[in-house]
């Protein structure tokens, strides 16, 4: 079992994770094809990839001797329920609103 020591919101917070997600949001990638895009050494690269795996954004395959890198949906789902947790909360405001002024205007 993984430990995850950041939440979805504080591993998404880094720019450079958040770039490194939308890559792979494009294909999957090597860990070495991921860091030559990075002003940054493959230790850093490293550290920030074990983060993203670590809360679930992506997963790691060995493929001969290099590892690729994909999305995973798990790392989203909590971004996800917080959005609509807020989505459901503001849409049931707007429709009391709605009730109120409607009440109102007869």
């Amino acid at each position: 079992m993984r430990t995850q020591t950041l939440d979805a919101f504080q591993v998404i917070a880094d720019p450079s994770r958040r770039q490194m997600l939308m890559m792979l949001s494009k294909e999957s990638m090597t860990i070495n094809s991921l860091a030559d895009n990075f002003d940054m050494s493959r230790p850093a690269v490293s550290k920030h990839i074990k983060i993203l795996y670590g809360a679930g954004f992506i997963s790691i395959t060995d493929i001969g001797r290099e590892r690729h890198c994909m999305l995973k949906q798990e790392g989203f789902n909590e971004l996800q329920n917080f959005i609509n947790f807020f989505d459901k909360f503001w849409l049931t405001k707007l429709r009391k609103l709605e009730t109120i002024l409607n009440n109102k205007a007869k």
